[in-house]
């Protein structure tokens, strides 16, 4: 049996598969999708939603079906049944990879493959966009550069959560946009667990709480955990005196690789706010998977010629 074919056999044993008319049922099937959407998202899952957005002809289903398939290939509704079903599935699960939407068009009249009984003959449109999780910011450190970035990263889109030993930087009066406020940095450690829509931003106020935040966040994929950005604030120095320190500690070189420090894009920026724009751009650039950016990050095995500048 096909992943398609699973998918829909394990749809059928407990979920909405499809509408039961243009009418109650229908509009019941489409609030529930919307519903598995909003869960979905709460819950940190990733999946696609496939809609039909413009017809031409008899097809086996009407403008505005809906889809969803989960990032485990199940289904909630359905965009007609047969092939057409079978390959939006298929394109959906690339969606979810890649993380970018894309049209479909079946001209149903003129290719034999979809001929299965179900249709009349005509076209159909169908749009398949990424279900993705609201990503979350966690800053460590609740210093002059958090409160830049918080509100910035905010409006970005991003959850804001603050981790910072002392009350009186980590609040709600200094960050009212943060869904979480963590006064402990055991506690943080031991309540996050990161995913691929968490973002880890590290601008403590020394270079032990940079360490000891940076050896939790690059070990906790070895606890099954990998967050989607680690960013660190500080110069090449500071940032290569912390990963040689980490490596005494027995941390590996590979483990820094994808750690942006120090963190930001390179804009040249001296204050606060401008440092701040630095770290949401590229927080976005990691979101939107962009390329060729003008990073700063470096790597261990630069380290001897960068120190020797």
């Amino acid at each position: 049996m096909s992943a398609y074919g699973s998918a829909l056999r394990w749809s059928l044993r407990g979920e909405s598969l499809g509408t039961c008319g243009i009418g109650g049922c229908g509009i019941l099937v489409v609030m529930d999708i919307f519903e598995e959407v909003v869960r979905m998202r709460r819950a940190g899952e990733r999946g696609a939603l496939a809609t039909i957005v413009h017809t031409n002809g008899s097809i086996p289903s009407y403008e505005s079906s809906r889809m969803l398939v989960r990032d485990d290939g199940s289904i909630v509704g359905t965009v007609g049944g047969g092939c057409v079903e079978a390959d939006v599935w298929a394109a959906a699960k690339e969606v979810i990879v890649t993380e970018q939407p894309r049209k479909m068009v079946f001209n149903l009249n003129h290719d034999a493959q979809y001929d299965a009984g179900l249709i009349c003959g005509g076209t159909l449109e169908i749009f398949v966009e990424p279900v993705l999780p609201q990503p979350i910011l966690y800053i460590f450190g609740g210093g002059h550069v958090s409160t830049a970035v918080a509100p910035l990263a905010h409006q970005a889109g991003f959850r804001i959560a603050i981790v910072d030993d002392r009350e009186s930087f980590a609040n709600t009066e200094r960050f009212p946009m943060a869904c979480e406020i963590y006064t402990s940095y055991a506690e943080a450690f031991e309540k996050i667990q990161p995913s691929s829509s968490t973002y880890l931003l590290i601008v403590t106020r020394g270079h032990s709480g940079d360490m000891r935040v940076l050896a939790w966040a690059v070990g906790s994929q070895a606890r099954g955990f990998t967050p989607r950005y680690i960013g660190m604030m500080g110069s090449k120095r500071k940032v290569i005196a912390v990963y040689k320190a980490l490596e005494k500690e027995g941390f590996s070189a590979a483990q820094f690789e994808r750690v942006h420090a120090p963190v930001g894009l390179d804009i040249g920026a001296l204050t606060p706010e401008e440092i701040a724009v630095s770290i949401t751009a590229e927080l976005i650039a990691v979101r939107r998977n962009a390329a060729a950016l003008p990073n700063k990050s470096i790597k261990l095995s630069e380290a001897a010629q960068l120190l020797g500048d």
